[in-house]
């Protein structure tokens, strides 16, 4: 496939290699890589230690959704761990709020699926930002996005991880883009940490995960169980993740 070139287009900087994974003999950069997707007042989970916890394992960006959280108190929840994971070298993608990723220095925004939506953000941010398009739902939509050149397509929303497994039909489809088109895309994982491998194994380029990370039955999960699930989730993708073949030339 034509993954390995595609994931260094999405996070096309230094600022997307963190390998800061100890104990792993996989260089990341090599397979399917981890997106946090940080949901609303899920930022305060990392607490006042985010290099910490964004230290235990290899991510290679954070998807920030202010959900029902207004803009003021969004920006003030995201802003610490914005500047711990840019140290860190993982890039910050902004969900839709504009003007908070532009106070808050981010990397990137992303927008939903509406193509004149993404074609306006791309005039007007792309290249100084990235743009990736989230919750696409259909071929269709998914072919008339990529004829912008946005940086990445993400296959699953923010919120949507309710089962265990990722959603069927985002399988799918990341089956398929990844088969034949070189834009980077993002599959949205279940709420437990093995479905990071179901994930891999469609060829897709990086796992997005929210609960899996930050729920732990009907409570959040503790500064120590999200570092933990970083290094785990990094480990199972270092044991069972495809290798992406490398084109030279």
């Amino acid at each position: 496939m034509s993954a390995v070139t595609a994931a260094y287009v999405v996070f096309m900087s230094e600022k997307s290699l963190n390998t800061s994974s100890a104990d792993s003999h996989v260089d990341p950069s090599s397979r399917c890589r981890l997106v946090l997707v940080v949901t609303g007042k899920n930022a305060s989970l990392l607490g006042d230690r985010p290099t910490e916890v964004l230290s235990s394992g290899d991510i290679a960006s954070i998807v920030f959704d202010a959900a029902d959280l207004d803009e003021v108190e969004f920006q003030s929840l995201i802003s610490p761990v914005v500047s711990a994971a840019q140290e860190l070298g993982i890039a910050v993608i902004v969900v839709t709020q504009t003007r908070v990723a532009g106070r808050v220095g981010a990397d990137g925004m992303q927008f939903g699926q509406d193509p004149d939506v993404v074609r306006e953000a791309m005039d007007k941010y792309s290249p100084q930002m990235m743009v990736g398009v989230g919750n696409v739902k259909t071929r269709h939509n998914a072919l008339v996005l990529g004829e912008l050149q946005p940086d990445y397509l993400m296959f699953g929303k923010p919120g949507g991880d309710i089962r265990p497994e990722p959603h069927p039909k985002n399988v799918d489809l990341a089956n398929w883009w990844s088969s034949m088109v070189e834009i980077p895309c993002i599959l949205l994982g279940g709420n437990s940490l093995e479905s990071a491998v179901e994930v891999a194994k469609t060829g897709a380029d990086f796992v997005a995960l929210e609960k899996a990370i930050f729920s732990s039955e009907d409570r959040h999960a503790t500064v120590a169980e999200i570092s933990q699930r970083i290094g785990d989730v990094n480990r199972l993708l270092d044991e069972h993740a495809p290798q992406f073949e490398i084109f030279e030339g």
